[in-house]
């Protein structure tokens, strides 16, 4: 199975490398359009900041490549959030695959911290993603950003209040916790992504 992870200017590009590795698929680090077009599935990870990586998605063409993919794609954090429409981080311009907003957590009580830093359950999982009885499962987070419950919300998780910890629609799937720091229910959404 031929998988590419897009290389763009965002961090955690490796560990999502070495938990599909750990899957027993190596997959090819690019930013070739070509490359990422031919391939069977795209992953879109991302640690970093929503506005510089959108003007290093568009100073590359990437931002139309991505939009434009046909098969199965799996955007995680920022990834997920660089899907939707619109970042209140840094007031950026997203790929609108999502047509929603992500907005920023505002503490209501002393013992709400941002970033959400941790382990979270998924509720109201309705994605293949989810197969294999994860309702209820624990996954890990980290982000200050959030994109709120939606018509594309394909799980949520419960943290200040609740929010999308998953989207789907067509060709795309997201998520805001990182599989690939997930331990076995991780493991287990990798791997049915990669059965899609």
């Amino acid at each position: 199975m031929d998988v590419a992870i897009i290389k763009y200017n965002a961090g955690n590009i490796y560990s999502v490398d070495y938990a599909l590795k750990r899957l027993g698929v190596t997959p090819v680090i690019t930013a070739d359009p070509e490359r990422l077009r031919k391939a069977d599935k795209v992953i879109f990870p991302g640690v970093g900041e929503a506005f510089t990586t959108m003007e290093y998605l568009r100073a590359h063409q990437l931002d139309q490549v991505i939009k434009g993919l046909k098969q199965p794609v799996l955007g995680i954090c920022l990834g997920m959030q660089l899907m939707c429409q619109h970042s209140e981080e840094g007031n950026a311009d997203c790929l609108g695959i999502f047509p929603t907003e992500v907005k920023r957590f505002q503490p209501t009580r002393h013992e709400d911290k941002v970033p959400h830093m941790g382990w979270n359950t998924l509720t109201d999982v309705q994605s293949a993603l989810f197969e294999g009885g994860l309702e209820g499962q624990f996954v890990y987070f980290v982000h200050s950003y959030y994109v709120p419950v939606n018509t594309y919300t394909a799980a949520t998780t419960d943290y200040i209040l609740p929010f999308s910890a998953s989207l789907h629609k067509d060709n795309f799937y997201a998520t805001q916790f990182h599989p690939e720091k997930s331990g076995s229910v991780g493991e287990q959404i990798l791997k049915n992504f990669l059965q899609l």
